[in-house]
């Protein structure tokens, strides 16, 4: 008998094998840290930051969505997985700059704060690296 554990349904291409595991692995991890985080700060201290607390809760729905994405498998989820890819490094990059230029304008950081510095600059590898990943499975 055949593992279909494994295996895709039928006519899904498999975006988890390779470097596509390590990528679902570190989205998920960032899942875990961005909404944990975001959780715990606006349900305790909201109304200090609630811009970067709700960026953080934005962040961590978009590593939700691309690791359902990635998982999920096929050609429209590899598809909506790249285009969440794109959206995600717009906003650290937005962020980003918007946190070293005007720092005043968030009291505490965000996930995406100065590129992500606070996650070892994750944030802004990830998407570069997902985008460049989903790239090479069409």
């Amino acid at each position: 008998m055949p593992d279909t554990t494994t295996a895709p349904p039928a006519g899904r291409k498999r975006l988890v094998s390779g470097p596509g595991l390590l990528l679902v692995w570190l989205y998920g991890v960032m899942v875990v840290g961005a909404l944990s985080r975001s959780v715990f700060q606006i349900s305790t201290e909201f109304d200090r930051a609630p811009l970067a607390y709700s960026l953080s809760a934005a962040a961590a729905v978009a590593y939700a969505f691309i690791t359902y994405s990635l998982v999920r498998g096929g050609e429209t989820a590899r598809r909506a997985a790249l285009v969440c890819c794109g959206v995600e490094l717009a906003g650290v990059l937005a962020v980003g700059a918007w946190t070293l230029v005007r720092p005043d304008s968030f009291p505490d950081a965000t996930v995406w704060s100065e590129f992500g510095r606070g996650y070892l600059f994750i944030p802004v590898i990830l998407p570069v690296t997902g985008m460049l990943w989903l790239r090479s499975k069409r």
